[in-house]
């Protein structure tokens, strides 16, 4: 009698999706944010707007910056 196979496990989702949550999230609750980079630069300010490639971060007394998602270490909200 053959052995049974075990089920092929599903394969992970591509997109969760999550991030765009999370940004969302950010952007409607204004929180200010701590965004590190690879290079570990800080900058610190709101996203206001994200994209696939990019999120832009409105800065107090700063001029904004268009930051690429690529360049970005982690983003941190600040108290």
């Amino acid at each position: 009698m053959p052995t049974p196979q075990p089920a092929k496990s599903a394969r992970p989702p591509e997109q969760t999706f999550q991030e765009a949550k999370y940004l969302k999230e950010l952007i409607e609750s204004g929180t200010p944010v701590r965004v590190k980079m690879i290079d570990g630069e800080e900058v610190t300010g709101t996203i206001e707007y994200y994209d696939h490639s990019f999120i832009r971060l409105t800065r107090e007394g700063l001029p904004n910056l268009f930051i690429f998602k690529h360049d970005i270490k982690y983003i941190q909200e600040e108290a």
